[in-house]
């Protein structure tokens, strides 16, 4: 599918045609070859657009390159597993995708990549990466992930991570989400946890006493200090950011539940044995009590970096 074919009206979810709405005949422009299907925003949607529109995040590094990118990214178990899981010729949207380096990795086969996010100085580092990079499979439009404009029901997985927890209402924001996954595709929702975002939360409590001139025992600003904007990016969104809520895995599967998509794992694993190396595949058991002793082991292995959690699931 084209991906003018993949657009809709951010207010009446109609197909686009050249950018005008079939429905209710609003234009829309794309500046810079981005689509700008963005609605006016809340005070407090507004105000996060702003943060990120001052420090876009990750950015990149100095003398960036794809294979370097690529490299770095592999690093990860979990974008190793990801990349694994979704097929090689599946229609993939990151909804948040920030300055796009989740998107430009995974545009690899056959697939084709949309990258969607409310902050257009994101969207433009994303952009010119790409074709800095010669990653043609990649496009990108700005929108807001509650009033998206695109099709519902067209993608074979949607990946949203890092973002629902930046949203006033990240249950509602949830429900937005799930209803672009195709039935039978995936949805992977990365989130920070309530029990391993605890030690970032006490690293910021030191911070604060500081100015944030120190913080102490956080790796990623440790390995950044040789990159000034990359750190700064970091410093801002995990310390100083403007809107942030943080959720348990068993709060995650109610909105599932409530969506129509099942559950099918978590990442870092919720069992506390779990040798399945395929992140799209059913977890074999699912025990409250199991989860829970999981996720305050989570504080040590995700404590570090943020406490990012990530929950898989399928639409039916």
């Amino acid at each position: 599918m084209r991906f003018s074919e993949l657009l809709a009206c951010p207010r009446c979810a109609a197909p686009l045609d050249r950018l005008r709405c079939a429905g209710c005949g609003v234009q829309y422009s794309a500046p810079g070859g981005i689509p700008d299907l963005r609605i006016d925003l809340d005070e407090r949607s507004e105000a996060v657009r702003r943060f990120y529109a001052r420090a876009p995040f990750p950015g990149y590094p100095p003398r960036d390159s794809l294979s370097a990118l690529r490299a770095r990214a592999s690093r990860s178990e979990f974008v190793r597993a990801l990349d694994a899981a979704i097929p090689g010729d599946a229609l993939v949207l990151e909804m948040g995708c920030g300055t796009g380096q989740l998107s430009l990795f995974l545009a690899s086969a056959d697939r084709e990549i949309v990258g969607a996010d409310l902050g257009r100085p994101s969207l433009e580092l994303a952009r010119a990466a790409a074709m800095r990079y010669g990653v043609r499979q990649v496009n990108f439009v700005e929108t807001d992930l509650r009033a998206p404009g695109l099709l519902p029901g067209a993608f074979d997985v949607v990946i949203c991570s890092g973002v629902l927890h930046h949203t006033p209402d990240p249950r509602a924001s949830f429900s937005s989400v799930a209803q672009l996954v195709r039935p039978g595709g995936v949805l992977v929702i990365g989130l920070y946890n309530s029990f391993a975002r605890l030690p970032l939360r006490m690293r910021r409590a030191l911070g604060r006493l500081s100015g944030f001139r120190f913080i102490p025992c956080d790796p990623v600003l440790h390995s950044r200090r040789a990159e000034p904007e990359r750190r700064e990016a970091w410093l801002r969104d995990q310390y100083q950011h403007v809107e942030e809520h943080r959720h348990t895995l068993g709060e995650v599967k109610g909105w599932f539940r409530e969506n129509g998509i099942e559950y099918l794992r978590a990442f870092p694993s919720a069992l506390l044995s779990d040798d399945s190396e395929d992140l799209f595949a059913q977890s074999p058991d699912d025990w409250a009590l199991e989860g829970l002793a999981a996720q305050l082991s989570w504080m040590r292995s995700l404590g570090g970096e943020g406490g990012l959690f990530v929950v898989v699931g399928a639409r039916a």
